[in-house]
Formats: C-alpha cells, sequence, structure tokens
C-alpha cells in the first residue's frame, strides 16, 4: 500500500508560479512511477506530467509542456510539481497518483491517489 499527501496549492495570480508536493509513505517509493494528475469543475481528470521510478524518465501533457516540472527526491520520498507561468484554465484539482506497473500506465490513470490539492488561478 502506499499513501500520498498533496500539497502547495493555493490562490495565485495568471503568470506566477506554483510548487505542488507530494508526499509518499508505504511501499519503497524509489521504484515507483510518480504522476500529477488534475480536475477541472466539470471536466474528467485529466494526465499532467509523470516520472519514471528508476532512471527518471518524465513525461508531459502538450498544455503543460514547457511550463510544468515535474522532479523527485527518493530521499525526502516526495514528488514536486513545479508550475510557471499559470493560466487560468490551469485551475484545478491537482492529485498525485504512483504505480509500480510502466510509467507508461500513468498516461491514462494510477493505481494509488492522494486526495488532491486546489489550485485556484486568478486572471
Amino acid at each position: 500500500q502506499v499513501h500520498l499527501v498533496e500539497s502547495g496549492g493555493g490562490l495565485v495570480q495568471a503568470g506566477g508560479s506554483l510548487r505542488l508536493s507530494c508526499a509518499a509513505s508505504g511501499r519503497t517509493f524509489s521504484s515507483a512511477a510518480m504522476g500529477w494528475f488534475r480536475q477541472a469543475p466539470g471536466r474528467e481528470r485529466e494526465f499532467v506530467a509523470a516520472i519514471s521510478g528508476g532512471n527518471s524518465i518524465t513525461y508531459y501533457a502538450d498544455s503543460v509542456k514547457g511550463r510544468f516540472t515535474i522532479s523527485r527526491d527518493k530521499v525526502k520520498n516526495t514528488v514536486y510539481l513545479q508550475m510557471n507561468s499559470l493560466k487560468s484554465e490551469d485551475t484545478a484539482v491537482y492529485y498525485c497518483g504512483a504505480t509500480y506497473a510502466n510509467i507508461v500506465h500513468l498516461r491514462t490513470t494510477a493505481d494509488y491517489w492522494g486526495k488532491g490539492t486546489l489550485v485556484t488561478v486568478s486572471s
């Protein structure tokens, strides 16, 4: 079992930055692929970014490529999402997800989920 807790959400003006954190506990964190997803009001949850467990390969949704950066600290068992140049359309609840399957699995879903953190971008 993996327990995930997100933090770092809040209210920010368009063009600003936020860094989300996801603290993991339970099973071995270093071998898990980790990802960020988001769900805007009235919309389905969507993939944002993912990072592999071994060699830290990363994937991004086209909508955030060049603005968001995913990283992980295996000592702190934490994965981060640095969000720059935020837009109003980035407003959503952001969820951390994990899988011990291939990182490609995170392009659609995760096996373990956090409860989410709200990001609101004002225009």
